[in-house]
C-alpha cells in the first residue's frame, strides 16, 4: 500500500528556491533516509510531508486514513504532567474502553434475566468491545510504555518526575518516546539521534527495525542510517534521486554512477571531436563532401550527454602543527571531580596515559562526565584531586561542542582575523572560503549563523592554532555528512595527537585507534576501533557469564553431601521432573477443553441459548483459572 506520494513538489522562500520537482513515494514498512547538505531542504521536505508546511507547486497524495507522526529537530515535550501520566495520555482511548468494559462487567454481574434481549445485547456489546480492546493492545500498553521509557534511559524511579523538571535533551527524548508509542503508519523523524547516547542509539535502531509501519528519517548519523534504512533519497541541487540499499550502498552506487556517467560523457566527447575533425577536413573536398555532410547531420541529431556535475562544493582544510610534542603527551593519575554543591564525585580513579600520535575516543553513557573530564584537563574546571601532567612542547587546541568560545557580536571575518591580526585580509578570506564562507557570508554576525556554520567557523579557528594535541568535544554535531567526511580526512592526516568525545560511531571507527570507556569509577582502554570495542565487550560479557556459572558450580560442589543426601536430592529431582511432565499434560488437556468450549460457544444453538451460553462461559472461566494455577506451579518448579 502506498502511504504517501510527492510528485513534482516545489518550494521557495521568497526568491530563494529550496526544492524543485521533488518526487518521493512511501509504501508500507519502507525504511527511507533523506540525505543532503545542510541547507539542501531536508527539514523543509519533512515538514511538507508532515503537512506542517505548504508547498508551491506539484501534487501531494496521502489517503485520508493514513496516520502520520512527526518529530521535528528541536521538538521538546512541554507538559505539566509526570512522565508516566504523559505517556499514558497516548492510550486515553484504550483506557476509556477499559472503563466501559468494567461497567459492562458490573452490569453482567447484576443481571437476573439471562434470556432477555437486553442481556443478549449486553453480551454482544461486551464481546465486541473486549475484542477491540485486545486488538488495540489493551492488555499490553503499560508494558509498552515501560519498554520505551527504559530504552530511552528513563528508569522506574523517574516515572513520577514532572516533565517541567527535565532538561531539554530529556524532553526531546520523551517527545520521541511518545511518538513511538502512538505508532502512526508513517513515522517522520528529523534528527532523532540528537541527545541520545550510544546505548540508546542501539536500542532505537533495534526498535525501528521491528516498527510496524513506514519510517522516513533525516539524520547525519551514518552508522544509524546503515542500521535502519533500505532506501535513500538524496537531495542535491534542489532535486531528489532515489537509491536502493543502505547508506553505505548509496555511497557506492553514487560513486559508480558518477564514474559511469563521466566515462559515457568522455567517450561521446571523443566521438564528437573525431566527427567534427572529419567534417572540417572533408566538407570542402568534392570526393568526400557527401560523407562530411552526413556526419554533420549526425552531429546535429546527436543527443548530447551533459558532463556529470559530481558533488557540490565541499569544505577543504587540513590540520597542521607548528612543533612536535614529546612522546609523553598527557598523563592522568587518580583524577576525580565533583561539583561544589554535590557530596559525591561525578567521576573518580581516572587513569589515562596518552602518547604522541594516538587517537583516543572517550565513550560512555550520558552524564558520566566525559565533557567535564575534557574541561578538567584544559583547566576550565577544577579537579577534586589527582594529577594532570602535560608533556613537553604540548600545545592544546580545543573544540567545544557548545561553541562557547565564539563571540556572538563579531562578524565571521573578525572572529578569525582578531585572533590573527598579522595575517592580511585576503588570506583570512581564503581560509574562510575553504570552510564555505564566501563573499558577503564573511560579514554575517556570528549570532546569525546556523549550527553547522558555527561548527565550521570553530573548526577554522582550531585549524589556525596549529596545536599538536586536539581535544574535541562532539566535533561532528551540526555538521552535514559531507563536512563530516572532510573533517575525518583532515584528522586522519593530522600528525599530532587526538582525544575526542563523540556519539558518532561511524566517525569513531574512521578516526580512533583506542577506545577509552569512561565510568564513574575509572577508565578502561581498548586498543582498536569502535566495532572492535563492541566485540571485546561482547566477549567480556560472555566470559563473565561463564565465570559466574563456574563459580555457582564450584559453590555447589563445595557443599559436601553424604551419599544419602545425594540420593535424596536425585529422588527429589526425579519427582519434580515427573510432576512437571504431569503438569504439562494437564495444562494441555485443560487448554484443549477450553478451546472446545469456546468453539461450542460460537454455535448458533448454543449462542442463542443464554442459559447454556452463560453456563459454558462459567465453565471456561473455571478452566482458565485452573490453567493459571497449574501454570504457576509449573513455573515455580521450573525456576526452582
Amino acid at each position: 500500500m502506498i502511504l504517501m506520494q510527492l510528485n513534482g513538489i516545489s518550494k521557495s522562500f521568497g526568491a530563494e528556491e529550496i526544492l524543485s520537482n521533488i518526487k518521493i513515494e512511501v509504501k508500507d514498512n519502507d525504511r527511507i533516509a533523506i540525505v543532503g547538505r545542510n541547507g539542501a531542504g531536508k527539514s523543509t521536505l519533512l515538514k511538507i510531508m508532515a503537512s506542517e508546511l505548504s508547498y508551491d507547486d506539484g501534487e501531494f497524495i496521502k489517503p485520508k486514513d493514513v496516520t502520520v507522526g512527526y518529530l521535528s529537530q528541536h521538538m521538546a515535550l512541554e507538559s505539566q504532567r509526570t512522565i508516566w501520566d504523559e505517556m499514558l495520555e497516548v492510550f486515553e482511548p484504550l483506557r476509556k474502553q477499559e472503563y466501559e468494559l468494567r461497567k459492562l462487567e458490573k452490569q453482567m454481574e447484576n443481571a437476573t434475566n439471562f434470556t432477555s434481549p437486553e442481556y443478549e445485547k449486553l453480551l454482544t456489546d461486551y464481546d465486541k468491545k473486549q475484542h477491540a480492546f485486545q486488538t488495540n493492545g489493551g492488555y499490553t500498553y503499560e508494558s509498552d510504555i515501560k519498554s520505551v521509557l527504559t530504552g530511552l534511559h528513563f528508569h522506574k524511579y523517574d516515572y513520577e518526575t514532572p516533565i517541567t523538571d527535565l532538561s531539554g535533551g530529556q524532553k526531546t527524548r520523551l517527545s520521541l518516546g511518545k511518538l513511538l508509542l502512538q505508532k502512526p503508519q508513517l513515522l517522520i523523524l528529523d534528527e532523532p539521534t540528537n541527545h541520545l547516547d550510544i546505548e540508546t542509539l542501539s536500542w532505537l535502531e533495534n526498535y525501528l527495525g521491528s516498527y510496524p509501519g513506514a519510517v522516513v528519517i533525516v539524520s547525519h548519523d551514518r552508522y544509524f542510517l546503515d542500521k535502519t534504512v533500505s532506501i535513500v533519497y538524496e537531495i542535491s541541487r534542489h532535486k531528489t534521486k532515489k537509491y536502493h540499499g543502505s547508506y553505505s550502498k548509496y555511497l557506492e552506487q553514487k560513486e559508480l554512477e558518477y564514474e559511469q556517467d563521466l566515462k559515457a560523457f568522455e567517450k561521446q566527447q571523443t566521438e564528437i571531436k573525431k566527427m567534427e575533425d572529419f567534417v572540417r577536413r572533408n566538407l570542402v573536398r568534392a570526393s568526400t563532401t557527401k560523407r562530411a555532410q552526413s556526419r554533420r547531420k549526425q552531429l546535429e541529431k546527436m543527443d548530447r550527454i551533459d558532463r556529470p556535475l559530481g558533488d557540490e562544493s565541499s569544505a577543504s582544510f587540513s590540520f597542521q602543527i607548528d612543533r612536535r610534542s614529546g612522546n609523553d603527551v598527557l598523563k592522568l593519575e587518580n583524577l576525580a571531580f565533583r561539583y561544589d554543591d554535590e557530596d559525591e564525585n561525578l567521576f573518580a580513579n581516572v587513569k589515562l596515559d596518552v602518547n604522541r600520535g594516538e587517537r583516543i575516543a572517550l565513550v560512555g553513557p550520558n552524564g558520566v562526565g566525559k565533557t567535564t573530564l575534557l574541561k578538567v584537563i584544559l583547566g576550565r574546571l577544577e579537579k577534586a584531586y589527582g594529577t594532570i601532567q602535560i608533556g613537553t612542547n604540548v600545545g592544546i587546541g580545543y573544540y567545544d561542542q557548545e561553541q562557547a568560545d565564539l563571540s556572538s557580536a563579531k562578524t565571521v571575518l573578525n572572529e578569525l582575523w582578531d585572533e590573527y591580526p598579522t595575517i592580511n585580509e585576503k588570506d583570512i578570506r581564503t581560509i574562510l572560503g575553504n570552510f564555505l564562507f564566501s563573499g558577503d557570508d564573511v560579514l554575517k554576525p556570528v549570532q546569525a549563523l546556523s549550527g553547522g556554520e558555527k561548527a565550521r567557523l570553530a573548526l577554522a579557528k582550531l585549524m589556525m592554532q596549529k596545536a599538536n594535541l586536539l581535544i574535541l568535544d562532539e566535533p561532528t554535531n551540526h555538521l552535514d555528512i559531507d563536512s563530516k567526511e572532510v573533517l575525518e580526512a583532515a584528522l586522519m592526516d593530522f600528525p599530532g595527537t587526538i582525544i575526542f568525545v563523540s556519539h558518532d560511531r561511524y566517525f569513531i571507527n574512521k578516526i580512533t585507534d583506542q577506545i577509552a570507556e569512561m565510568e564513574r569509577d575509572g577508565i578502561t582502554v581498548y586498543l582498536g576501533d569502535y566495532d572492535y570495542y563492541l566485540e571485546k565487550k561482547a566477549e567480556e560479557a560472555e566470559r563473565q557469564l561463564l565465570e559466574e556459572t563456574k563459580q555457582m558450580e564450584q559453590q555447589v560442589n563445595l557443599k559436601k553431601r553424604s551419599y544419602k543426601e545425594e540420593k535424596q536430592l536425585q529422588s527429589e529431582k526425579r519427582k519434580i521432573e515427573r510432576r512437571i511432565n504431569e503438569l504439562e499434560e494437564m495444562i494441555e488437556n485443560v487448554e484443549i477443553e477450553i478451546s472446545e468450549l469456546e468453539e461450542k460457544m460460537t454455535e448458533p444453538e448454543v449462542y442463542q441459548d443464554h442459559e447454556r451460553s452463560f453456563e459454558l462461559n462459567e465453565n471456561i472461566n473455571t478452566l482458565k483459572s485452573q490453567a493459571e494455577q497449574l501454570m504457576e506451579e509449573w513455573t515455580t518448579l521450573q525456576e526452582g
